[in-house]
């Protein structure tokens, strides 16, 4: 590892009010969860290692002494450590090495305040690195399975996929969280997040109101002056419609529980009727129609 001083850009006579504002510009800089640069993990990591030697008055003056090294590792010195038995090391020497009361590695722990204070109160440890980068993809839902709920693969990166469970009748730009399917932290903490937002694909024939589902189906003439039944699309096959005799172009049916099947409950599905009359008018339909114009209603406009 580089010199800490050069790390975090401070000269080795600066004070710790200078030092422990310069590790807080950079750890915000280049804090994991801020900056999504491939390189900011590693760079995040030096700066915090850096701090626990400089940021701590005891390991710093170890290390402006040459005891220990820039990782805070216990560099060899052969002199007497004031020994009172065997070997050479008293037990002020076991102290430095790190056998004693364990003082020093509690002060080291200051720079863990200060990104608590900078992201929102959560207690970061030097040995926890933060999440991985979260990823973020849009997935074009099928009308149907947005209406009734599914899944669909969605593609991530080449070779990488993941099943989305889609809830019915989802909020068209809700974001989806796929807890732990983002990417990986290289220094061991945990990955990040996958972030699916969801676009619903218009249907040719379905269109959506809230839970309601609308739908427009052509009948004949016949059909709607006499009455009978008709074939209605519904979101999961067909069903028999039974019009009334006299029923008007543009009437709306209701059939209950056959919209959206939400979790909040199940919607309607609407039907209305359209009149269509045959491309080619015969004389018999052509003398029918006139006999009844001989007979004018009120059409309603």
């Amino acid at each position: 590892m580089r010199d800490p001083y050069s790390v975090l850009g401070v000269a080795k006579t600066a004070d710790m009010a200078d030092i422990k504002k310069a590790f807080r510009k950079l750890a915000k800089q280049y804090h994991p969860d801020q900056n999504k640069d491939a390189k900011a993990a590693s760079r995040f990591a030096e700066i915090n290692t850096a701090y626990e030697i400089v940021g701590d008055e005891k390991k710093r003056a170890q290390f402006d002494r040459g005891e220990i090294d820039a990782e805070g590792k216990q560099r060899f010195q052969n002199h007497d450590y004031g020994a009172t038995g065997a070997g050479g090391f008293g037990r002020e020497g076991f102290r430095d090495f790190g056998f004693g009361t364990g003082r020093g590695r509690r002060e080291s722990a200051g720079f863990e305040d200060i990104l608590s204070e900078m992201f929102g109160g959560a207690r970061t440890s030097s040995r926890t690195m933060p999440r991985g980068a979260d990823l973020q993809a849009t997935v074009r839902t099928p009308f149907l399975t947005w209406a009734l709920g599914g899944k669909i693969r969605v593609e991530l990166a080449p070779g990488r996929s993941v099943d989305v469970s889609i809830p019915a009748g989802i909020a068209e730009g809700k974001v989806i969280r796929l807890k732990g399917q983002g990417e990986p932290n290289l220094l061991g903490g945990e990955p990040g997040d996958t972030l699916i937002t969801v676009e619903i694909e218009p249907h040719p024939q379905f269109r959506a109101e809230g839970r309601n589902i609308r739908v427009e189906v052509p009948v004949t003439l016949y059909e709607a002056g006499l009455g009978g039944k008709v074939r209605v699309p519904t979101l999961d096959g067909s069903v028999d419609l039974t019009l009334p005799a006299g029923a008007a172009s543009q009437r709306v049916f209701r059939l209950k529980g056959k919209g959206v099947q939400s979790k909040d409950g199940a919607g309607d599905l609407l039907v209305t009727t359209r009149i269509v009359l045959p491309e080619r008018i015969d004389d018999d339909l052509e003398t029918a129609l006139r006999r009844l114009r001989e007979r004018p209603y009120d059409p309603g406009r």
